[in-house]
């Protein structure tokens, strides 16, 4: 590496790119763990999806009970939360290197869930934590403080994504084992991300506020409840293509090997977009913005119904212009639930342990429904499938995700938004 964590942490007064760079390994065990893990199991071991999607939506009902506890743990023993991290990102590292990088000494199926288990109770410690560390961060900056952090952290979120979404596929023209080494890497930058962030959490508590880790000061609150079911539904649309994506482009466009530029160009037009939304909104606000970005999405979504094999160009299209509408997504939409949570509960993590399990509840929730609703139909991972099953793809990739954002669209009309604050 050209750069170390100490350089990453200096490198602005606020030092907001070592944000960027932690939430950037957040980013890499979500969202890209329920792109590759399930083909990888599949292709590997012999796993069935049905009873992959069952294991996945079963660890985000162990979030109901876990994530208060993990968001108590956080607040509680806050004076020991840098070392709390710094334990919980070397589970997370040795899950990842346990999932991919370890032929399983057990069944595949019980060794996928056990690492997972690890590595998503340490994602949710790591998540939460974060985001409830970054509402006093965002108070110290001034003006525009959520707008700003949001612009920095969820960029590095992007990249981090972008990066851990397409690394597999890329490693494997160089390694024999890319998922292996896609593990080990992630595990050196856990390392750097920690050293870099080590000097940006809060030891001190405000005596004012409350001790108890609760869910009824955010819940009580409508315009809070509003936000939470509107990251409930506008993250569907994201879960449903995540988790169809690599089948996607194998089977319905029977473009196997594409999958990893077609990624990258999705993810890197997310992480491009992201100052131009954090500046329209600053500019024009962030409720008409990210409704903008929205649209774009249901547009690029219902394009993407029409196509058939070998129609790669018009799908690449489709990938920026829907890549573009998540930057707006996960740009704005954070920042303003922030906002929210700096007025009802500054100091509390539940609103953030609640943000946390929307967003996982959404990947389970498609990973169990989607993936045994199309192997009832005979879909199997590969190119060759019966007609009916690659129809019943195209509907549940591109036409549920459209029907989800439009409904989105209504509750962010309806909810009442603070722009003067952002």
């Amino acid at each position: 590496m050209s750069f170390s964590a100490q350089a990453i942490a200096d490198h602005s007064p606020n030092r907001l790119p070592a944000w960027a760079l932690f939430a950037g390994l957040i980013a890499a065990a979500g969202l890209p763990i329920y792109i590759h893990a399930p083909k990888f199991y599949v292709d590997e071991y012999g796993v069935s999806l049905a009873a992959l999607g069952s294991v996945l939506f079963g660890l985000r009902l162990l979030d109901v009970v876990q994530d208060p506890a993990l968001g108590w743990l956080s607040e509680r023993y806050r004076t020991h939360r840098r070392g709390m991290v710094a334990v919980a990102a070397a589970l997370m590292a040795l899950a990842m290197l346990g999932l991919f990088g370890v032929v399983p000494p057990v069944a595949p199926l019980l060794w996928f869930a056990i690492t997972l288990a690890v590595l998503f109770s340490a994602f949710s410690f790591l998540s939460i934590t974060f985001y409830a560390e970054g509402v006093a961060k965002a108070s110290r900056l001034g003006s525009a403080g959520h707008m700003r952090l949001a612009g920095w952290r969820e960029g590095g979120a992007l990249t981090g994504v972008s990066l851990a979404a397409v690394a597999p596929v890329a490693l494997g023209a160089a390694l024999d084992r890319p998922f292996a080494g896609f593990a080990a890497g992630f595990a050196v930058l856990a390392l750097v991300a920690v050293l870099a962030m080590r000097g940006q959490w809060s030891a001190r508590r405000d005596i004012s506020t409350t001790t108890d880790w609760q869910f009824g000061v955010v819940l009580r609150d409508s315009v809070a409840r509003r936000l939470l079911l509107l990251a409930l539904v506008n993250a569907a649309p994201v879960a449903v293509t995540s988790t169809l994506f690599l089948f996607f482009v194998e089977s319905r466009l029977a473009a196997p090997g594409l999958e990893g530029p077609l990624l990258l160009l999705f993810f890197l037009s997310a992480a491009a977009s992201t100052p131009v939304w954090t500046w329209l909104a600053t500019r024009y606000g962030a409720k008409p913005v990210l409704m903008a970005g929205m649209g774009l999405a249901i547009a690029a979504f219902a394009m993407a119904a029409t196509l058939g094999p070998g129609e790669i160009t018009a799908f690449a299209v489709i990938c920026a212009a829907s890549g573009a509408a998540l930057g707006a997504d996960m740009t704005l939409l954070p920042a303003i639930f922030a906002r929210r949570m700096a007025i009802i509960a500054p100091d509390a993590g539940a609103g953030f342990g609640l943000w946390s399990f929307v967003s996982k509840f959404t990947l389970a929730f498609a990973a169990v429904t989607l993936l045994p609703l199309l192997e009832s139909r005979g879909f199997a991972a590969g190119p060759a499938n019966p007609e009916p099953a690659l129809e019943l793809l195209s509907v549940l990739y591109a036409l549920v995700p459209c029907a989800l954002k439009a409904l989105a669209i209504v509750l962010l009309a309806t909810t009442p938004v603070s722009e003067d604050t952002l």
